[in-house]
């Protein structure tokens, strides 16, 4: 039998054999890995506040020759809620979602999401999807509802100042000027607001002219008090 009918050809080496399988199966990592970027797209997460009683607006991904879009929102309380919009029959369609959720403007210029004044169960995730032909684009959205306490400053029965900031959330932070050694009470309700309570007490003295601080996130006041009479 003849060399040139390749019965006598010297084979492959173990080890040319593995460097060739190893390009192989990089190559093909590298395709599927491109492949799945392509078909899912790139996906962001944001953390968010609004105050209760204004409105919040929420972004989708920026991108263009849209073919459908798909707003999912899962409060923490009450059923999801679906907004949708199709560019092939220019159609939106919006399932168990309330009045005050709702496009910004027109879907097919804008698939800005906006909540007009926001309530205590509007507080959870919203996830918007673009399609188009370049794949599905995710942006996720949580919303944190804040709550600004109702402030009260008054002499308790022993003329001490107490100062107390109700019902908001996240809790309250209060601090007094002199510094005070007593510890604030806090006493959470149902509805995840928190009620903060401080009583002054003067460091080694008797005094009963005292500014109570009360910090927040929604905002920061300085009242002062003399329940020295």
């Amino acid at each position: 039998i003849s060399q040139q009918a390749g019965w006598c050809k010297k084979p492959a080496s173990p080890t040319n054999a593995r460097a060739a399988l190893e390009v192989v199966r990089k190559t093909t990592y590298t395709i599927v890995l491109l492949t799945i970027t392509a078909v899912t797209g790139a996906t962001g997460n944001s953390r968010m506040s609004a105050q209760l009683g204004h409105s919040a607006v929420m972004t989708c991904p920026n991108k263009t020759d849209i073919a459908m879009v798909t707003w999912k929102i899962s409060p923490k309380s009450g059923g999801p809620c679906t907004l949708g919009y199709r560019a092939d029959q220019n159609k939106t369609d919006r399932t168990n979602c309330s009045d005050s959720v709702n496009w910004k403007s027109r879907p097919d210029q804008d698939h800005t999401l906006e909540i007009q004044q926001v309530g205590m169960a509007d507080e959870g995730n919203y996830s918007c999807e673009v399609v188009n032909e370049e794949g599905n684009f995710h942006q996720m959205h949580h919303l944190t509802v804040l709550v600004p306490p109702r402030l009260a400053l008054y002499c308790d029965d022993r003329r001490n100042p107490v100062c107390e900031a109700a019902a908001g959330k996240p809790a309250a932070e209060i601090s007094w000027d002199p510094g005070s050694n007593s510890t604030p009470k806090a006493d959470s309700h149902d509805n995840g607001t928190v009620t903060v309570l401080s009583r002054f007490t003067a460091y080694g003295t008797h005094g009963k002219d005292a500014t109570c601080i009360v910090s927040h996130a929604t905002l920061k006041v300085t009242k002062s008090i003399d329940c020295s009479s």
